[in-house]
């Protein structure tokens, strides 16, 4: 599907068939990955309806991402599932998919629109400089992890540091990324500090694993009177317990290693923590830098990466991320 053609008709359209009849009035939300719509419908209420990048996830991750998110609502975890559709009546080219029913598949004008919808629910960026607010959103993570060491990920994607950093190397080398004159310098710092990431994942093994938020930055933790939500498992993974923990803390190593404390004096109410993990953070933070350059250059074909992503590609940009990877293989002690 090209994102081109999903117009504001063909939103309207694609809710018209699960039922859910839009008043006209759409608004598209930030996001890069997926496209994203707030529609208000005539039953006063607003939904969010996110429409699926092509061959991102298959239909069986998307299922899965969508059972943990009711998993977890059933268990008072506070996030806003996907709603559980039902096909209008004569909807032609509709297949739902999922136990009970919550990605919903529609062929319109020759184009497969894979999208699901929930409720709208405003929310802010959490005070993360706040002691107490740190806490609740370790009691938070702790819930959520408590629910997902029940059982693992079946299809999701697992965290494998080795693969996933030999992937986006792989990735940007053959696709020409790094201008020549920063090339060897970049290749050389990413190749050294992915080894070090790989070394502190073996010398930390074996780590538990659980099904993870996955992508926990403060961005994507709504707070609400009630406390922190979240909204979106678009990017939940299997993996160690410290991948929801180390994106909320920042600052110098002694920074860091209090606000992870704070974080933890709520989390381990819930969840057990195995300190070893504390090790991974750096690791983690480098794969993250490595990850995200394949990531833009992978969806560079979209043309709102372009646009939003100007830098990328720059010598500028590739400069800079040779410093940052010089400064994480001191960090992790190389």
């Amino acid at each position: 599907m090209n994102y081109a053609h999903l117009t504001p008709q063909h939103v309207l359209d694609s809710l018209d068939a699960v039922g859910l009849r839009g008043d006209g009035r759409i608004l598209q939300l930030n996001s890069y990955e997926n496209r994203v719509f707030q529609v208000f419908l005539e039953d006063g209420r607003a939904v969010v309806a996110k429409f699926y990048r092509p061959g991102r996830w298959s239909d069986a991750q998307i299922v899965e991402e969508h059972a943990f998110a009711l998993e977890l609502a059933a268990a008072e975890v506070s996030v806003v599932p996907p709603l559980v559709l039902q096909a209008e009546p004569g909807a032609p080219g509709l297949l739902l998919r999922g136990v009970p029913p919550t990605l919903a598949c529609l062929l319109v004008d020759g184009d497969t629109h894979r999208f699901a919808v929930a409720e709208s629910c405003a929310g802010r960026e959490p005070e993360l400089d706040d002691p107490e607010t740190l806490a609740r959103i370790g009691r938070f993570i702790g819930r959520l992890h408590a629910v997902g060491r029940r059982r693992p990920f079946a299809v999701r994607r697992h965290l494998h540091p080795r693969a996933d950093g030999e992937r986006a190397l792989a990735l940007l080398m053959e696709g020409d990324f790094v201008p020549p004159t920063e090339l060897p310098a970049w290749q050389d710092a990413c190749e050294r500090a992915l080894a070090l990431v790989v070394a502190a994942f073996d010398a930390a093994s074996p780590l538990a694993t659980v099904r993870l938020h996955g992508d926990c930055h403060r961005g994507n933790v709504l707070w609400r009177d009630t406390g922190p939500n979240v909204v979106d498992l678009d990017d939940a993974m299997q993996g160690p317990a410290v991948q929801d923990l180390w994106m909320l803390v920042s600052g110098d190593a002694s920074t860091m290693a209090q606000q992870l404390d704070t974080l933890l004096s709520g989390y381990e109410q819930f969840s057990d923590f195995d300190d070893r993990e504390r090790r991974l953070i750096e690791p983690l933070r480098t794969l993250r830098m490595v990850r995200h350059s394949a990531w833009l250059a992978e969806r560079w074909g979209d043309p709102t990466f372009p646009i939003n992503f100007p830098f990328f590609g720059t010598a500028a940009y590739w400069n800079q991320q040779t410093t940052q990877l010089r400064e994480q293989i001191e960090a992790m002690g190389g």
